[in-house]
């Protein structure tokens, strides 16, 4: 690892405190040196807060070594104004001369812009130091940007022979019925934090009327998807509590948005994931876990429109029930938590 390689990594362990907060933001971190020495770093935490190239020039105690030092930041400098000024600016207001980029910014409104604006302003600028890495830790951002759709994750838990749910269970109190252990289901409540909507179908939402946050994690609770072709979940369910951003999808507008609840009327005669997809893009909802049903999974699936799926196969066996989804486990790892396995697959389609 060279000396350009082992300050970008730096500023992407920086940039990993801001997962599920700087939405609709990237994760950006950004250290400056001099003298081989980190003498200011930072990293965006917040959108509308300051970026990470103005933390990193904000904790230098020094500002006069600014002039002779080295600024290395993740993510292309931004160009623009938006909630806060551009940071080409202040890179070049505090006369930084040189700057190592790990990766172009996606977005239209950056794209190169920001670098070439250094590049005018005289600044000896760097491009593409890991690269790859500094693309995985925004993946979010650039699936958003490049295919105008949110980064899914599809998450479920299945029995030892393959089932989601035991038949004709008994489950009038619409409890859940728990495959996983205690640690696996926190785990998806801290996955929850990270991503911005989760989505689900009706019939998840009438037997388990679920509520769909992060109770047992500390973070944001994600926004709530919800498929309802016939309008039949009950009024009274968790999901109506207007609690967190909700969008409802049915074929048919009987119910009036509120403050926090949208209701969209899509055309279900035709395939719906493009319109849930493109609702989502406008609403600038950059990554999404769809934890259910069946038949909503196995959409996304044979659409082939994921991006990865995190599958626990839990202690017991059911002998029959709702079968697990069909999925290509290749380029899978497995990891085991207690007496869980987790099953993760990335989808390079």
């Amino acid at each position: 690892m060279n000396i350009q390689e082992k300050y970008i990594k730096r500023c992407i362990e920086l940039a990993q405190n801001g997962l599920g907060t700087t939405y609709p933001n990237p994760m950006v971190g950004s250290v400056i040196v001099y003298d081989d020495q980190i003498i200011g770093e930072g990293w965006h935490k917040k959108a509308g807060e300051p970026h990470a190239e103005v933390n990193a020039v904000k904790s230098v105690k020094d500002k006069s070594l600014l002039k002779k030092a080295t600024i290395y930041v993740s993510l292309e400098p931004c160009s623009h104004f938006g909630k806060t000024p551009p940071c080409c600016g202040l890179i070049i207001a505090n006369e930084i001369p040189n700057v190592v980029v790990g990766t172009v910014d996606p977005n239209e409104k950056v794209a190169g812009k920001g670098i070439l604006k250094l590049i005018e302003a005289g600044a000896n600028v760097t491009v593409g130091v890991l690269e790859d890495e500094c693309n995985e830790l925004n993946k979010r951002f650039f699936t958003f940007h490049q295919k105008k759709r949110p980064y899914i994750i599809l998450k479920w838990a299945e029995s030892q022979d393959g089932f989601l749910a035991p038949e004709k269970a008994n489950n009038q109190d619409r409890k859940p019925i728990w495959i996983t252990n205690t640690y696996s289901r926190q785990l998806v409540h801290k996955w929850r934090t990270e991503e911005q909507a989760i989505l689900v179908g009706k019939q998840t939402v009438i037997d388990d009327n679920p509520k769909l946050n992060a109770r047992d994690w500390s973070g944001n609770n994600p926004a709530r998807v919800v498929i309802d072709r016939e309008n039949k979940i009950d009024d009274n369910s968790f999901i109506f509590d207007d609690t967190v951003k909700t969008i409802i999808f049915s074929n048919e507008n009987k119910k009036t948005s509120t403050a926090n609840t949208q209701f969209k009327v899509i055309d279900f005669s035709k395939n719906i994931i493009p319109e849930i997809l493109d609702v989502l893009y406008k609403n600038q909802i950059q990554s999404i876990i769809i934890e259910g049903g069946r038949q909503t999974l196995q959409s996304f699936i044979d659409e082939n429109i994921w991006d990865e799926a995190r599958i626990f196969v839990g202690k017991p066996s059911f002998g029959n029930g709702t079968k697990a989804p069909i999925i290509s486990r290749k380029n899978n790892t497995k990891t085991t938590i207690l007496s869980d396995e987790l099953i993760q697959i990335r989808n390079y389609d």
